[in-house]
């Protein structure tokens, strides 16, 4: 069965097909399936979260280091040999050695990156599917749902439902690209890769100043467009915007240079990743003119963010993986409707309960070889998710 509806370019028709209910034995098979799959999410769970715990503490511990041996630095402009291999502090505006080009479309910028973003106006499918028992069969209703949409990437219409009338071109003709540039400085100091790789604060370059670099390209807005009609874009159609991140000479219409703040290791007039005694690598970059305090402030905020969500992923890794494995209890039960039910909410307390408390006993066992007094803290709070339970059961009894 299926119905056809069009609205502009959005187009849409439903297909619903059906298949025998699922006997016992196939239920079961397809459970003891799930059953291996969340043994081993069960499993990655502990490593997740106890790694997690090791890793935090390596960090809070690496950057208590850092700042203790850090070194500000009097001017950028000067390299002095007494800080060799040390770990210093400095702040100033970017600068490159010459600027970014894109020949295709005339276009220049005194920046650390230049980013050029490809996008085609393309078909995307859409689908949203309801199941449901109809005499004896299973159902499943799917609604496909098509409309054009700029993608920078290239959607494959071979996989639609129905390829006839939203067939997509296989490839683009202009490719998206990021041109970096070989050598940054801060000063008189040359950046490695690794700080470059943090200057990602990428930002729209407008093109109001820029003619048409081509006959069959036209400028409208911020964009440049491979199209007859930019207004009313066919599919195939191409349009290109461009992004640059830091700043790194005066321009009249983008202002000044950006300025960052820099934490690494001084070699020569390079400045590169400092080694800490506790097994981590400091090599800090912010945008802005940062005291050595916010600075390592920051990374403490970032390593407790980092670690919270770990701990959350390892939890629900943990509360799947239970839920997975205990499935099988639900199985044998679910041709009883309210029995079912029943089951399916004890399950699901079960789950969250012993995922609570075995993730809180894996973090403590983490804390153990640092902070044994925290270690032993958190593993009596482990305790309490199963007392709670626990004392919710009696009453039950009684009536």
């Amino acid at each position: 069965l299926q119905q056809f509806s069009e609205t502009g370019s959005r187009k849409e028709h439903v297909k619903i097909t059906s298949e025998s209910k699922p006997g016992f034995l196939e239920r079961l098979g397809e459970t003891s399936g799930g059953m291996l799959m969340g043994l081993v999410t069960f499993l990655l769970s502990f490593y997740l979260l106890f790694t997690n715990e090791g890793r935090a503490l390596r960090t809070a511990k690496s950057l208590d280091e850092g700042l203790s041996l850090v070194i500000p630095l009097d001017s950028i402009h000067s390299v002095s040999q007494q800080n060799e291999g040390r770990l210093v502090h400095l702040a100033g505006a970017l600068s490159t050695s010459k600027p970014l080009f894109d020949p295709s479309y005339g276009l220049s910028i005194q920046a650390v990156k230049l980013k050029r973003k490809v996008e085609m106006y393309q078909w995307v499918e859409y689908e949203d599917s309801t199941e449901y028992e109809e005499n004896g069969e299973m159902k499943k209703e799917t609604k496909y749902s098509y409309n054009t949409e700029w993608k920078s990437e290239v959607v494959n219409s071979r996989n639609f439902d129905r390829e006839i009338g939203h067939k997509n071109p296989s490839a683009m003709a202009v490719e998206s690209f990021t041109a970096v540039s070989p050598n940054v400085q801060v000063g008189s100091f040359i950046l490695s890769k690794g700080l470059v790789d943090k200057i990602d604060d990428f930002k729209q370059l407008s093109l109001s100043n820029l003619d048409d670099p081509h006959a069959d390209v036209t400028r409208a807005g911020d964009y440049f467009y491979h199209s007859e009609n930019p207004r009313r874009p066919e599919v195939g159609d191409l349009r290109v915007s461009f992004f640059y991140a830091g700043l790194s000479g005066d321009d009249p219409h983008l202002g000044s240079a950006d300025k960052v703040t820099v934490v690494a290791r001084q070699r020569g007039d390079q400045l590169v990743p400092y080694h800490t005694k506790s097994g981590d690598v400091l090599q800090i970059l912010y945008p802005g003119d940062l005291t050595v305090e916010e600075v390592f402030q920051k990374e403490h905020e970032s390593n407790t963010m980092k670690t919270w969500a770990l701990r959350a992923a390892g939890w629900l890794a943990m509360f799947v993986g239970i839920s997975l494995m205990i499935r099988i209890f639900y199985t044998l039960v679910d041709w009883f409707p309210v029995v079912r039910d029943l089951v399916n909410i004890g399950l699901k307390a079960f789950a969250l309960c012993v995922a609570s408390s075995l993730s809180l006993l894996t973090i403590s066992i983490g804390w153990l070889f640092y902070r044994p007094l925290w270690a032993l803290l958190i593993g009596l709070l482990s305790v309490v998710p199963i007392v709670v339970a626990k004392s919710r059961v009696p009453p039950k009894k009684q009536q």
